[in-house]
This record gives structure tokens, C-alpha cells and sequence, in this order.
């Protein structure tokens, strides 16, 4: 299983990489390594403003390869599978009014 250690230091870092548009909540994570649609990922996640991070199961809903789109980073989209620290939640509550931006983020 692949594994992922995300600390983000800002609301804007982390308004960029969420994807919303998920049911489950979601995040892009900017990287080269090929994973397949549905590969399971673990997550630890540290958002802006705490010290401890979260462990999270995800998996992969969205892969952007390398050289697609307008030059846009390679990475993919994890989608929470098992977010028994209510990740998504504490997620948009940081977000607060920035999640009806029309600011672009990596994935729209």
C-alpha cells in the first residue's frame, strides 16, 4: 500500500489540494508515482494549525499523469474511505467561506 504524509501549512494550501466534490471528502496529492483508479492509499495528514497528525485510509479516485492537461502537476485524488477522525469535517471547517471560492485548484 502506498503511502502519503501531508502537512499543510495553510488554509490556501489546503483549499488548493481539497476536492469537495467528493462524497466522502478528498484530497489531490502532487506526485509521479503511477497508481491505478481504486489503489488503496494510507494518509497522514497534519492540517493548518495542529501539531499531531491523522491516520486515514483513502483511495484513488482521480489520476492526472504526468503531461496532461495544460501542464497541470501529476498526481492523484484520494478519496477518504475510513475518516473515523472526521477528517472531512475538520477539513471544511478550516476552509470555512473559501470552499465557495472561485479561486482554481488542482483539480478544477
Amino acid at each position: 500500500m502506498n503511502k502519503f504524509v501531508l502537512n499543510y501549512k495553510s488554509e490556501r494550501e489546503l483549499y488548493m489540494a481539497y476536492m469537495p466534490f467528493v462524497k466522502q471528502g478528498g484530497l489531490f496529492i502532487k506526485t509521479a508515482e503511477q497508481l491505478d483508479l481504486d489503489a488503496p492509499v494510507q494518509l497522514s495528514i497534519t492540517l493548518p494549525g495542529e501539531l499531531e497528525p491523522v491516520a486515514l485510509e483513502a483511495s484513488v479516485c482521480w489520476v492526472n499523469p504526468y503531461g496532461a492537461q495544460n501542464g497541470t502537476d501529476p498526481g492523484v485524488g484520494v478519496a477518504f474511505v475510513n475518516d473515523e477522525h472526521n477528517v472531512r469535517n475538520q477539513i471544511e471547517s478550516k476552509l470555512g467561506r473559501m470552499l465557495n471560492s472561485k479561486d482554481p485548484t488542482y483539480t478544477m
